[in-house]
């Protein structure tokens, strides 16, 4: 009997220390929201995620990527100038993502044709980014294009598919539910 019970405890151990493992495996993978997880820097400084806080950037310490995912951030929180300024920061100016958030930014300080060159500079870059698309069918809808904002759709819709952020907020921009 006390063998029995000795096996029904060690299982109930490895089943708990197989859901954390698994657990901490999943949240090492990330997700599309780390923009939100971000958190809020006073101005003139950025997120760098090795020392989990707001930092000057003296010397250029911070990683692009840390530059570019901290951009994104203030873009995504109305902050567009501020956007622009860090992305003017990076070693590296042609990426996917910098052109991306770049045009972003632009787009929302109303400069959309400024913007639609900058989405046009990351799908140069990879076509099957489908975050770009996505914006840039958003600014042919300003620009009073829903067809060719359809047919970013339907580019999103064959990487990604229906149910992916990206094809829901392009096809709700064009049913005339745009982001707030």
């Amino acid at each position: 009997m006390k063998t029995k019970t000795v096996i029904q405890a060690l299982a109930v151990v490895c089943l708990a220390g197989n859901l954390l493992f698994f657990s901490a495996a999943a949240n090492a993978m990330g997700d599309d929201s780390d923009a939100k997880k971000t958190p809020d820097c006073p101005k003139g400084q950025i997120y760098d995620s090795k020392t989990k806080s707001c930092m000057v950037d003296k010397s250029s310490m911070i990683s692009d990527q840390d530059k570019t995912q901290y951009a994104y951030h203030l873009a995504k929180t109305g902050r567009y100038q501020e956007a622009l300024t860090v992305l003017d920061t990076l070693k590296d100016k042609n990426t996917k993502e910098a052109w991306n958030y770049r045009g972003y930014a632009t787009r929302k300080l109303g400069r959309t044709d400024e913007g639609i060159s900058y989405y046009q500079k990351s799908i140069a870059i990879d076509a099957n980014y489908a975050k770009v698309r996505e914006y840039l069918g958003e600014a042919y809808m300003i620009k009073g294009r829903p067809d060719l904002a359809k047919a970013q759709l339907a580019t999103i819709k064959g990487l990604c598919g229906t149910g992916c952020e990206e094809y829901r907020d392009l096809s709700a921009a064009i049913d005339g539910h745009p982001e707030s």
